[in-house]
């Protein structure tokens, strides 16, 4: 049996191993090249292939079914919304987004897909998803009409991320937000790495082999790297390179 998806990012944290996923965003990639751009996340090294954007104006479905096609890494669905369900992927996060206020993202949006997900055959991973200011305004803080927790208060992250644990979310997502000037400060990844023992992803804001090695020695096992990629898809092979030497 395939290990799941939860259990490859819990055994890393366990080993101390690093984790690489390469968000894809259907609305940026023109599905005649989604093909050609999954052999190269596979080829090079990427551990996960994440699917999701914050708009719909492409088929999802049809992209998420080519992206698994072509395929030979699992397949994550990052939903923006309830209408990015597809059978085809390995695992859907399923995301509360407890940074914020607004109930349509803590419990509205989970209420609206229920049906659909629990006949999907999909694992599902419960995830907190708490999003750090980036330094601008990003789609996820536009979309949700919530405000990010201050890059500089730590112990607010912190805090958000125990009430995300004791929920008995599985994953705790530390979001800057696509194209974010700046990613989640290392201060605060290593803050809640010392006191929460479940993994943590950090997302958003990581362009630079720097920004990638400073997440990862602060304590975050798994790494979401989307709008870089989409701009210098060549940098990709660095990235992963990085990864290893963990």
């Amino acid at each position: 049996m395939l290990e799941s998806v939860f259990s490859s990012i819990l055994n890393a944290q366990i080993a101390g191993t690093k984790l690489l996923a390469v968000l894809i965003d259907p609305d940026k990639h023109p599905l005649n090249r989604l093909a050609e751009t999954t052999l190269h996340v596979c080829n090079l090294g990427g551990d996960f292939i994440f699917v999701g954007g914050s708009l719909l104006q492409s088929s999802f479905a049809g992209a998420v079914h080519i992206i698994k096609e072509n395929s030979t890494i699992p397949v994550v669905i990052f939903p923006g919304n309830a209408m990015q369900i597809s059978a085809d992927a390995d695992a859907f996060l399923l995301l509360s987004l407890i940074s914020g206020r607004n109930p349509d993202f803590l419990i509205g949006q989970h209420v609206a897909a229920a049906y659909s997900l629990w006949n999907s055959g999909l694992e599902i991973i419960p995830t907190s998803y708490i999003l750090i200011d980036g330094g601008t305004r990003t789609s996820v803080e536009y979309m949700s009409q919530t405000m990010p927790i201050p890059s500089m208060k730590p112990d607010i992250a912190l805090a958000t991320a125990m009430a995300g644990a004791m929920l008995g979310h599985k994953l705790i997502y530390l979001e800057a937000g696509s194209g974010a000037s700046m990613p989640v400060p290392p201060a605060t990844i290593r803050h809640i790495a010392n006191h929460i023992q479940i993994p943590i992803i950090a997302g958003g804001g990581i362009r630079t082999t720097t920004q990638l090695s400073d997440a990862y020695t602060s304590g975050a096992t798994l790494a979401v790297v989307g709008t870089h990629l989409e701009e210098h898809p060549n940098a990709l092979a660095e990235l992963v390179n990085v990864k290893k030497k963990f």
